[in-house]
């Protein structure tokens, strides 16, 4: 197992960075926590940090994709647990994204979406993907046309665990308390990549 803020790992996503032609900034320069406070998982627990920083901006900086390293703490009675993941961030012009979240589905949600206490959009026509995820939003009918495409449908049947949230311009992806190894930040991004590809809006 590697640290969270190591030295070692932080070089290595150095290397990694400049291999992907992104810049690299090893503590949160950006603002990013600000930006992402109203996502569900900027909501857990406390002491929220973002570090080791990948970022790719557009020519015209209409995109930037942002890969980093983001850890929280949840403190119960005496004893506390951190959590450390990977994070892909894309804050975009050319995404208009409901208020939406997507995450595994469990044993306990679905009872809750049995009883009627916890909605769950389901596709009928592909039951492997409803079956592996919790899909929410408010806007129904934007939801299921941003989801229902076939390279997103297939990706999420495939690669299981994974949490999609997004509104307006942004959207994150990431599998809760999982710290990606840097050999596999590279397929990491071309995952994101590929969502945002499906995902942001055709020119008029």
């Amino acid at each position: 197992m590697f640290k969270f803020n190591d030295g070692a790992r932080a070089e290595q996503l150095r290397q990694i960075a400049g291999q992907l032609g992104m810049e690299f900034c090893e503590q949160d320069d950006y603002g990013m926590i600000a930006l992402l406070r109203d996502f569900h998982l900027m909501g857990k627990g406390g002491r929220h940090e973002i570090s080791n920083i990948l970022t790719h901006t557009s020519p015209l900086m209409e995109d930037r994709f942002h890969i980093f390293d983001y850890r929280y703490t949840i403190s119960t009675g005496k004893s506390s647990h951190t959590y450390r993941q990977s994070v892909l961030f894309i804050n975009s012009k050319q995404l208009a994204m409901p208020e939406m979240l997507m995450k595994p589905e469990h044993f306990f949600h679905r009872l809750g979406n049995w009883l009627g206490l916890e909605q769950d959009i389901d596709f009928e026509e592909h039951p492997e993907f409803s079956r592996n995820y919790l899909l929410q939003g408010e806007d129904e009918a934007r939801v299921r046309r941003t989801m229902n495409h076939d390279d997103v449908i297939r990706f999420f049947t495939v690669e299981k665990d994974w949490c999609l949230e997004s509104v307006g311009y942004f959207m994150i992806l990431y599998q809760d308390d999982r710290l990606l190894q840097p050999h596999e930040i590279q397929f990491f991004h071309e995952r994101g990549v590929m969502l945002f590809e499906n995902f942001k809006e055709e020119p008029l």
